[in-house]
């Protein structure tokens, strides 16, 4: 009798499980903001708030949400301030001029509408058109983002890349939509790569660079890479250059795979001399920010044979136009920067965000806090 209680029990609490909602049980980054900081390494500012004289608790902020219930979730951390829910960057305008803070926009218009602002968080990593406006340094506004929290998937989408061009799978899913069934399509063993002892030239050993390097040195590659901070990194990067190092890094590389942010000095720096530096079989990964590659030079090295191939989630300019040459050139995979996107993203995004505003009310250091004259 005791053995059939026992499993039927067995069987009520196996069934219980299977029942409750998957993110009960989860145990993850997504849904722990402590082991979210740890996992991404999150780095916190050095500077608690309240000990500068420009803080002091918000009244009012404007918060980007997909829902009331999201709003709800944000208010149980702002206790005593009142959150205002928006969809869309024209909500935002329409609310924005006495506010403390902003939550998930950031652009020229709604800085300049937003006087009182003091603290402006962005969802997303990139910065470069939040900082056009001079304001965030004038007004001493602070500025946050979601930097490495889209690492894991950005870095997939770069090996992925590599992968298709590697093996070819650009070329045999043409012929496959062409109906043809043909083993010739890349002729010669040396067309497809295995990647095991290729070197890989990460450049930006940022939060994203990090896991490309990672990837790549777990498929067996030697990864070297350039940053522009120092000379320190991961053991499994066998060498780290300074951003001036980078053509001579390039000519040692098999694939090059661009991850910086979009800085002066980042700006327009894969051109015509960094093309010419590259083996003509190697490829090229851009998954960083369009303004960084030079398109005409980029199209002129493909054209001229000086590098096998390349692999684009962003571009200059962006859409890239209709009938644009890259468009059909040859041993091109271009998506349309997507990179970013993932099943698990959002949720990382939101914790982040919502933690960032507990700790902005109590006057705590700022997770991800962007410096404004680095531009990351």
């Amino acid at each position: 009798m005791n053995k059939f209680i026992s499993f039927w029990l067995f069987i009520v609490f196996s069934s219980w499980l299977f029942l409750v909602p998957s993110k009960t049980l989860a145990y993850s980054p997504e849904y722990d903001i402590d082991l979210l900081i740890k996992t991404y390494n999150l780095k916190e500012n050095s500077v608690a708030l309240r000990e500068l004289d420009s803080w002091q608790k918000p009244k009012k902020v404007l918060v980007r949400v997909d829902s009331k219930e999201r709003l709800d979730w944000m208010q149980e951390v702002a206790p005593n301030v009142e959150l205002i829910g928006v969809s869309s960057s024209a909500e935002a305008l329409e609310k924005v001029s006495d506010v403390d803070a902003l939550l998930g926009f950031c652009s020229e218009e709604l800085l300049d509408k937003g006087q009182q602002l003091k603290w402006v968080q962005i969802y997303g990593v990139g910065v470069d058109r939040c900082l056009k406006n001079k304001s965030l340094l004038n007004r001493n506004i602070i500025l946050s983002n979601g930097k490495r929290l889209s690492g894991p998937q950005i870095a997939e989408h770069a090996i992925a890349l590599m992968f298709s061009l590697t093996r070819g799978l650009d070329q045999y899913h043409l012929a496959q939509i062409k109906g043809e069934w043909s083993n010739q399509v890349l002729p010669g063993s040396d067309a497809i790569w295995e990647l095991s002892g290729r070197t890989m030239l990460v450049v930006g050993l940022g939060g994203i660079g990090t896991e490309v390097a990672r990837r790549g040195h777990a498929l067996g590659m030697k990864v070297i890479a350039t940053r522009n901070s120092s000379r320190t990194g991961p053991d499994f990067v066998s060498y780290v250059g300074l951003s001036s190092e980078l053509n001579k890094l390039a000519s040692q590389a098999d694939v090059v795979i661009n991850t910086v942010p979009l800085t002066k000095t980042t700006e327009g720096i894969f051109n015509n001399a960094f093309f010419k530096a590259m083996k003509n079989n190697a490829y090229f990964i851009s998954i960083g920010r369009g303004k960084s590659t030079n398109a005409d030079d980029l199209l002129a090295a493909l054209i001229a044979g000086e590098l096998a191939g390349a692999g684009l989630d962003v571009t200059d300019p962006e859409p890239l136009p209709e009938g644009h040459a890259l468009w059909k050139q040859p041993r091109v995979i271009i998506t349309p920067h997507i990179a970013w996107r993932s099943e698990k993203y959002s949720k990382r995004v939101w914790l982040v965000a919502r933690e960032n505003l507990r700790r902005y009310v109590a006057g705590e250091a700022l997770l991800s806090q962007v410096d404004l004259l680095k531009g990351y």
